[in-house]
């Protein structure tokens, strides 16, 4: 996996002081600033602790299996903003050898919020995935056309099959919200609100297709 997040935090230098700091217990294998420069921390080969608690298609152990790529950005709590060209010029030359090197398919090019939906939102709404996909990292997929909204538990499902940790429970419930809020942040950022609408249901469906052919 190679999973994306932003720093959260007021400066460059404090977002690299915390992440160089063993008593934080939190790592990354690179950072990238705002003005494109790429801050290797970690050893591709070594594990980093950037995920958490967290989980994709039933693996648990994501820090152990995944590079962990932190962007420079305040996040929500400090002034929340767009990620600057120069920055994703720099990812997606970065992010290139990434996927090559450990050949990671393009469903498994995820945010830190698709793998701890109900404890982390970012890098957020703002973070541009469809750009990220048309440069060849991960991938948008094309909404299905639907006339009318599956029920929940086709969408839970659908959700399910992709990788998110979500149980078919028919319901609305909390758990569904906060995967369905991680879902839109991702694919349909222009409007995140949890709530399971026949856009968000298409979207869906259509990743479910997409990972019954070969990445």
């Amino acid at each position: 996996m190679l999973v994306l997040h932003y720093t959260g935090m007021k400066t460059l230098s404090a977002a690299l002081d915390r992440l160089c700091d063993p008593k934080a217990e939190v790592s990354a294998h690179y950072l990238v600033a705002r003005d494109g420069t790429v801050y290797r921390l970690v050893p591709e080969h070594r594990r980093a602790w950037h995920a958490g608690v967290a989980c994709w298609a039933g693996e648990r152990d994501v820090n152990g299996r995944s590079i962990g790529v932190e962007l420079e950005n305040p996040g929500h709590e400090f002034g929340y903003r767009a990620f600057p060209k120069k920055q994703m010029r720099a990812l997606v030359a970065l992010a290139r050898g990434i996927v090559r090197r450990h050949r990671i398919p393009a469903r498994r090019v995820l945010g830190h919020s698709d793998v701890a939906p109900r404890r982390k939102i970012d890098p957020g709404e703002k973070f541009p995935w469809r750009a990220l996909a048309k440069a060849g990292i991960g991938y948008w997929p094309k909404p299905l056309q639907t006339k009318s909204l599956p029920d929940m538990a086709t969408t839970q499902r659908a959700l399910a099959a992709f990788g998110y940790e979500i149980a078919t429970t028919g319901k609305a419930d909390a758990e569904t919200r906060a995967v369905v809020r991680a879902f839109q942040r991702h694919y349909r950022p222009k409007r995140v609100d949890g709530r399971t609408d026949k856009e968000t249901a298409a979207l869906a469906a259509a990743l479910t297709r997409r990972t019954a052919k070969p990445t």
